[in-house]
C-alpha cells in the first residue's frame, strides 16, 4: 500500500515541478495576498473563473493550480471522511454551556481536519469531503422544536449560540496571523429553521425586532468577533428575496458588519431561484443576479450558465472578478499556494486523527452534555453495588443513536448498554433488551449474518467482483467471496490496485430467509448502493451526500432462495458498504418486561435518532414528516413500552437520547428519575455510565425549552417569535430553558452591580457561589436581564451571562460578569437599536429566574439619553 501512494505523491510531485519551473508573482509568498490574488486572476480566462466559481472547481495545468472541492462537513466532528472522532451532535454540547469546552472541540476537529487533508494530498486526492472549507456551525436559532435540523443547531437562545458558535470558529480557524488552519461557515443565513419540505419555495417572514434581536445576533457576533471567514445562504427566500442573493441581507453582511470573506450558496439553492421561488426566468438570470448580488460560491451547477449571463450582457467579467478572488484569497490565506514548510498547520501528523486524547476528549464533551431533568427520591447516582441492571430500549444499544447527522464515523462506538457493562461487569449482571422498535415502521437494521446469504455454487457467502471504475464495467480486477457485505474501508480501498473515488464492487447469490414473514432490506453506505432483489428492486439511489437506512418491505419464505445483485460505487473517501435486515418480530415487548422482572433497576432508553429527525428526508412513522416532527411525544411504541416497563415495579431510570425536546409528560408523572444525553457522540455510552453511577456529577443545561405539547406552539410555518422559546412563551413549560439538576446543591449570595448604569462604559456584575452539598461538582451560572421599561415588545426575560464552574463541596467562588451597554439596547419603532432611559432587572442563579426565592435579583436604571448602536 505504502508503495503505491509514495508512486502517487512521486507522480504529483513531478507534475508540480514541472509548473514550478514557470515561477509566477502569485507564487511568491512574501507578497501579500492582495498581490498574489491580483496577478494569479489576471492570468485566468473567463471560461477557467467560471470554472472556479462552483463547488467542484478544476484544475488549471497551465498556472499550476490544483483541483479543489470546497465541500467539507465538521459540525461534531470531521465527517464523511473515515474514520475521525465524533463528539456531542451541536445541540447536545450547547447543553454544557461551556465556552472553553466548545473551543477544545473545535481545536481537535480542526487538528483531525488538517491532518487529513494533507494525507489526502499526499495519496493525490483533491475530492469532496477532502478539503479545508467547512461547512460548520449552523448557527439558525431553533426556533420551534418541529424542525428536524435543529438538532445542528445550539439552540433557542441567540446569546447563547452566539458565545458558543464564537469558541467553534476561533477553535476552528485557528490563531494564526498570516494562514487559516481551516476556514469555518456560519450557515444558513439568515431567517432559516424550517418546516424541511418546503425550504426550497418558502418565503419567511418576520419583524425588524425579530430579524435583529433574534435571528441576526449569532451571524453578527461570528462575523465581527469571530472573523468566521465564509457564510453560508440558505434555501428560503426572505422577505421575497432569494436569501443566496438578498441585497438586503447581503448588504448587512458586508457593509453593516464589514465581513471580508466569501459567501457560499447551500447545494441546488442557485437553481431555486428560477425554478422554485420564481424571482428569474432560467438559470443564466439567477446566476447574474447571485455573482452581481454578492454569492461567491455556488454548491451546484447553475454557475455554468455565466457564460450564456455574460454573452446576454447580463452581468460584466468585472462582477466575476470581485467574486473570484474573495475566492482565491481564502485559498492563499489556507496556504494552499505555499510550500508545506511554511505553513504551520501542515505540519500536523495523520496519527493525530481519532487518537486517544481526542477520545477522552469526546467522553468528557458528553459528559458535560447530559442534563438531569428529574431525581425523585435521590434515585441516581445507583449504586455500583448492584446485582442486576436491566437496559432496555431501542436506543440502548443502537450506535447510530449516538451522533445525529453530519457525522464522521467512530472507530469504536460506546453505546448505553456498552458503556453501562464497561462499568459495572463483572461484578453485576447486565440484562438487555430492545422493546421496541425506533417507532413503528421504523425497524432495527442490521448486517445481514452470513449464513442466510449463498453464492451461485452454493458456498456460504456472495460473490463479489472488484472493478478499477465507478461503473462495475468490463472485467473485474479481482473475483472472490465475501462473507457478507459489512465492510468500512476508511480512506483506503479494498486493495491497493484500486484508486480512490474510482471503483466498484458488485455481489451477486442468493438470500435465503431463516423464517417466513416480512422483512425490511436496505443498505448503509457512502457514497451509494443499489440491491435488486428478484421479487422486486429496491435501490439505495444516488444520496451520496446524505446517506441514510432506506428499508424496503419485503414477505420472505423461510428456506427459499431469492436472487440479489448490490452495486457499490466509490466516488471519495469514507467507504462504506452494508447490506443491512431486520427480521420478522417476536414479541419483544414481552421479552422485555421479562428481563425488567429479573433486575434490580432498569434503564429504559428511549427517544429519536437521525433516522426519525434530520434534513429534507422520508420517513413513514406518526409525528414526523420529510425530516420535521407534526408530535413533540415519544413514537406511541415507546410510550407503550415505557408503561409496561413502569408497571413492573422496578426502578426506572429514564435515559433520552434525543436532538429535540420531547413532551415526556407521563414519564415526568410516573418515571422517579429522567436524564437527556442528546446525541451524546462516540464515548456516550460510558459518559451515561458515569452519571448513573455517581462517577460524574451531572451540571448540563437545557438549552431549548421543553413544552408540554404541540398545543401550546404557535403555527410552524410562522416566523415571528410571540409565543416562542423562553423569551416570548407565557405558558408554563415541562421543563424550561436553562434547566438542569446535580447531584450536589449550590447557594448564591453577595450580588455586587452598580444602580447606575452609564452608556459609555460596562456594566460589572459579581457573584459568590458555594457548593453546600456532599459532593463535589460543576455549577452553570446563568445571568438574565428583564428590561422592565421598554417602548417596544421586550422578551419576558434574555440569557445575557453564563459561566460554567468546578466547586469542591463546601467551596465558594466568585464570578464576574461584564454587561456591554449593547446588551441593554432594543430595536425601537423606527427599527433603530437603541438604549433607552428605563430600569432593568437582572438576575444571577443556576437556573432561568420564576418566583422562587433561590435566585438574586436586583435593579439598576439607565437615566440618560437615547444612544443609538448599530443594528
Amino acid at each position: 500500500m505504502r508503495k503505491v501512494y509514495c508512486l502517487v505523491f512521486m507522480l504529483n510531485f513531478l507534475a508540480l515541478s514541472t509548473f514550478a519551473q514557470k515561477k509566477f508573482p502569485f507564487n511568491n509568498p512574501n507578497l501579500t495576498t492582495e498581490e498574489r490574488v491580483d496577478d494569479l486572476v489576471s492570468r485566468m480566462s473567463i471560461d477557467e473563473k467560471i470554472s472556479q466559481l462552483m463547488d467542484s472547481s478544476p484544475a488549471i495545468e497551465r498556472l499550476g493550480i490544483p483541483e479543489y472541492n470546497w465541500w467539507n462537513e465538521s459540525l461534531h466532528g470531521v465527517a464523511r471522511a473515515g474514520y475521525a472522532t465524533v463528539f456531542p451532535q451541536s445541540i447536545s454540547i450547547a447543553s454544557s454551556w461551556d465556552r472553553q469546552l466548545i473551543f477544545d472541540v473545535a481545536n481537535a476537529i480542526s487538528d483531525e481536519a488538517r491532518a487529513k487533508h494533507h494525507e489526502y494530498l499526499r495519496r493525490g486526492q483533491h475530492g469532496m469531503y477532502q478539503g479545508l472549507t467547512f461547512w460548520s456551525p449552523n448557527v439558525n436559532i431553533f426556533r420551534d422544536p418541529r424542525w428536524g435540523r435543529g438538532h445542528e443547531t445550539y439552540g433557542e437562545d441567540p446569546f447563547l449560540t452566539s458565545q458558543l458558535g464564537l469558541k467553534y470558529v476561533t477553535g476552528l480557524q485557528g490563531t494564526d496571523e498570516k494562514y487559516f488552519k481551516v476556514i469555518a461557515t456560519a450557515k444558513h443565513y439568515a431567517v432559516h429553521s424550517g418546516p424541511e419540505p418546503s425550504r426550497h419555495h418558502f418565503n419567511a417572514e418576520t419583524s425588524d425586532i425579530d430579524l435583529y434581536e433574534t435571528y441576526l445576533p449569532a451571524f453578527r457576533t461570528l462575523v465581527k468577533e469571530g472573523h468566521v471567514y465564509s457564510v453560508m445562504g440558505a434555501y428560503n427566500r426572505f422577505r421575497g428575496e432569494s436569501a443566496s442573493a438578498s441585497p438586503f441581507l447581503f448588504n448587512i453582511l458586508r457593509n453593516d458588519w464589514g465581513f471580508k470573506g466569501y459567501i457560499v450558496s447551500d447545494c441546488g439553492a442557485v437553481t431555486d431561484i428560477w425554478k422554485y421561488h420564481k424571482i428569474t426566468n432560467d438559470a443564466a438570470e439567477a446566476s447574474a443576479l447571485a455573482v452581481k448580488t454578492g454569492l461567491d460560491l455556488e454548491c451546484g451547477s447553475s454557475y455554468k450558465s455565466l457564460k450564456e449571463a455574460l454573452d446576454r450582457k447580463l452581468l460584466t467579467e468585472a462582477d466575476i472578478d470581485i467574486t473570484i478572488k474573495r475566492l482565491f484569497t481564502a485559498r492563499f490565506k489556507l496556504g494552499m499556494f505555499d510550500s508545506e514548510e511554511i505553513v504551520p498547520y501542515a505540519q500536523i501528523p495523520y496519527s493525530v486523527n481519532n487518537n486517544s486524547a481526542h477520545d477522552w476528549l469526546a467522553r468528557v464533551a458528553s459528559q458535560k452534555s447530559i442534563v438531569l431533568l428529574k431525581n425523585q427520591n435521590n434515585t441516581l447516582p445507583l449504586s455500583k453495588e448492584i446485582k442486576t441492571v436491566a437496559v432496555i430500549g431501542p436506543n440502548a444499544n443502537d450506535a447510530q443513536s449516538l451522533w445525529g447527522n453530519y457525522s464522521g464515523i467512530p472507530s469504536n462506538p460506546v453505546t448505553v448498554l456498552k458503556g453501562i457493562q464497561n462499568k459495572l461487569e463483572p461484578k453485576a449482571k447486565v440484562l438487555y433488551a430492545k422493546g421496541t422498535d425506533l417507532a413503528k415502521g421504523v425497524p432495527e437494521m442490521k448486517v445481514i449474518p452470513s449464513v442466510y446469504l449463498q453464492s451461485e455454487n452454493g458456498v456460504q457467502g456472495l460473490t463479489a467482483e472488484y472493478f478499477d471504475n465507478k461503473e462495475c464495467q468490463g472485467k473485474p480486477l479481482f473475483t472472490r467471496i465475501d462473507d457478507n457485505i459489512d465492510f468500512h474501508w476508511d480512506i483506503d480501498t479494498p486493495d491497493p490496485r484500486m484508486k480512490m473515488g474510482n471503483y466498484s464492487v458488485k455481489w451477486t447469490g442468493y438470500i435465503v430467509a431463516p423464517k417466513t414473514g416480512l422483512y425490511n432490506i436496505s443498505e448503509w453506505s457512502k457514497p451509494f448502493m443499489t440491491i435488486d432483489i428478484e421479487t422486486g428492486k429496491t435501490s439505495g439511489g444516488k444520496n451520496s451526500h446524505h446517506p441514510r437506512i432506506r428499508p424496503q418491505k419485503m414477505e420472505l419464505e423461510a428456506g427459499k432462495k431469492y436472487k440479489i445483485e448490490v452495486k457499490y460505487q466509490n466516488m471519495y473517501g469514507d467507504a462504506i458498504a452494508q447490506l443491512l435486515w431486520s427480521e420478522p418480530k417476536e414479541d419483544v415487548l414481552k421479552e422485555a418486561v421479562n428481563v425488567a422482572h429479573q433486575a434490580d433497576a432498569v434503564v429504559l432508553v428511549l427517544g429519536l435518532n437521525e433516522r426519525l429527525e434530520g434534513e429534507e428526508m422520508k420517513v413513514e412513522a406518526d409525528g414526523f414528516e420529510g425530516g420535521d416532527r407534526t408530535s413533540l411525544n415519544l413514537p406511541a411504541n415507546q410510550e407503550e413500552l415505557m408503561k409496561a416497563i413502569t408497571a413492573t415495579g422496578k426502578p426506572v431510570i429514564l435515559v433520552l437520547i434525543n436532538g429535540s425536546a420531547l413532551s415526556i409528560n407521563w414519564a415526568n408523572d410516573n418515571v422517579p428519575a429522567i436524564l437527556t444525553a442528546g446525541y451524546p457522540g462516540q464515548q456516550g455510552g460510558n459518559a451515561i455510565a458515569d452519571v448513573l453511577f455517581g462517577d460524574y456529577n451531572p451540571a448540563g443545561r437545557l438549552p431549548v425549552t421543553y413544552y408540554k405539547s404541540v398545543d401550546q406552539l404557535p403555527p410552524f410555518e410562522n416566523y415571528d417569535m410571540k409565543g416562542r422559546t423562553y423569551r416570548y412563551f407565557q405558558k408554563k413549560p415541562l421543563y424550561p430553558f436553562g434547566f438542569g439538576l446535580s447531584y450536589t446543591k449550590f447557594k448564591y449570595s453577595n450580588l455586587q452591580l452598580p444602580v447606575d448604569i452609564s452608556a459609555e462604559k460596562n456594566l460589572e456584575v459579581s457573584v459568590d457561589i458555594t457548593n453546600t452539598g456532599d459532593r463535589d461538582g460543576d455549577e452553570v451560572v446563568e445571568l438574565y436581564i428583564k428590561d422592565e421599561k421598554a417602548s417596544t415588545p421586550r422578551p419576558i426575560v434574555q440569557l445575557e451571562g453564563f459561566e460554567r464552574i468546578y466547586l469542591k463541596k463546601g467551596e465558594t467562588k466568585t464570578v464576574s460578569f461584564t454587561i456591554t451597554p449593547r446588551q441593554l439596547s432594543l430595536i425601537n419603532k423606527k427599527g433603530q437599536r437603541v438604549i433607552e432611559p428605563g430600569w432593568f432587572t437582572i438576575s444571577v442563579g443556576g437556573k432561568q429566574p420564576d418566583d422562587s426565592n433561590d435566585l438574586l435579583k436586583a435593579r439598576c436604571s439607565y437615566k440618560g439619553k437615547t444612544i443609538n448602536f448599530e443594528k
